[in-house]
């Protein structure tokens, strides 16, 4: 057994806070090893970087298949490099089609097994705890609601709070003192929600301009596509930000975002959003049969009611999408109220320190590397006086 951890993400979130996991393991137990499939940010923390499947952009049900020897590629070579290193433990963050055959993998060959990130079981497919209960020694859960969920199905969990508080500045709670209004347009963070979400995003801006002339837009790249896929919203005259600060969508007064991590962010930000999301009909019609939750949005999940609009699929329509955000911005007080109500979803998460918390809680029931053994001393002859 090697002084090793495993970490596999398959998406740019997982891939960002499998890093910062990273980080803080090698923080609480210097000289550790980490190695991991992920995307970029987990390839500059790796010691050994076994793949990139976060830079792949797969999502739903169908989508996949299209990438399916690339899938079995990295999955030979995650197995060999279990057989033969055998890590301290295999860490896998969210990314579920995938990472469930990675944890069957760890546990035929006994190794210990942690989820970071949980899969949304408590959204669709609850048959998914039997795997889980059978392949994980401990879920490390970031929302407040997932307790219970493992609690029920007797699965070990630590509740180790959110990681994006570690990242996000403060919640602005006030609007700015101008006219000026400030979009943004969150098209998600792979190639084909940016090309489902980017036409619709740009025909609302057009609409919104109509009654905000003086309207600043600005279009958030994912890390892993290049500028040309925003080609059609600088095109529209909004202006592309790549950050990883949040500092100018800190500035926003309101965004159109597609549903996922974006969400939630926008929401500890205080920021008002119009939630969007298309997906490939095949992708749509299995999704409708499969989800029960009411909402699409994590800042309505954590709410228990509807905070921010959605529109999915047919509904979201540019014209729709504008009439959506310009209802929010018509009512100043109900706009302030609802920066207020979005902020305060804070306190749910837990506070900062989520991957230094998932990190302790890993490392605790992982053997101490044991330390180096030094040939014994050899025994010199005696030159003294005494006897021989």
């Amino acid at each position: 057994m090697t002084d090793c951890v495993l970490l596999v993400a398959g998406d740019p979130s997982g891939d960002l806070h499998g890093a910062r996991l990273a980080q803080e393991l090698r923080r609480l137990r210097p000289g550790l090893k980490v190695a991991a499939v992920g995307g970029p940010c987990l390839k500059r923390e790796a010691d050994e970087f076994l793949g990139d499947l976060a830079s792949l952009g797969l999502v739903g049900f169908v989508e996949p298949v299209r990438s399916l020897p690339t899938l079995l590629r990295v999955g030979r070579r995650l197995h060999s490099f279990m057989a033969q290193r055998r890590p301290l433990a295999v860490v896998c963050i969210d990314y579920y089609g995938f990472n469930r055959r990675v944890l069957g993998m760890a546990k035929r060959l006994s190794l210990a097994t942690y989820y970071f990130i949980s899969p949304q079981v408590w959204a669709s497919r609850p048959g998914r705890l039997k795997a889980l209960k059978r392949l994980v020694d401990r879920m490390l859960l970031i929302f407040p609601f997932e307790r219970k969920v493992y609690e029920e199905a007797r699965i070990p969990f630590t509740f180790v709070g959110h990681p994006l508080l570690d990242l996000l500045p403060p919640a602005r709670l006030t609007p700015r003192p101008t006219r000026e209004l400030r979009l943004g347009l969150l098209p998600g963070s792979r190639a084909g929600e940016v090309s489902r979400h980017l036409p619709v995003f740009v025909q609302a801006l057009a609409r919104m301009r109509k009654d905000y002339p003086e309207c600043s837009a600005f279009v958030f790249a994912a890390p892993s596509l290049p500028d040309s896929a925003y080609a059609a919203a600088t095109a529209a005259g909004a202006v592309l930000v790549r950050e990883s600060d949040y500092r100018v969508r800190a500035t926003l007064d309101v965004a159109l975002t597609a549903s996922g991590t974006a969400t939630l962010e926008n929401a500890l930000l205080g920021l008002p959003m119009v939630v969007v999301y298309k997906m490939s009909w095949p992708t749509y019609a299995i999704a409708r049969a499969l989800i029960r939750v009411p909402y699409i949005s994590m800042a309505n999940l954590l709410a228990g009611r509807e905070l921010v609009p959605e529109l999915v699929q047919r509904r979201a329509t540019g014209k729709a999408v504008a009439e959506a955000a310009l209802r929010l911005l018509e009512d100043p007080r109900r706009l302030a109220a609802l920066r207020q109500d979005l902020a305060a979803l804070r306190g749910d998460l837990g506070g900062p320190g989520a991957a230094d918390r998932a990190a302790e809680a890993i490392l605790e029931s992982l053997p101490r590397p044991r330390a180096a053994t030094l040939p014994p001393t050899p025994t010199l002859p005696h030159k003294g006086g005494g006897s021989q």
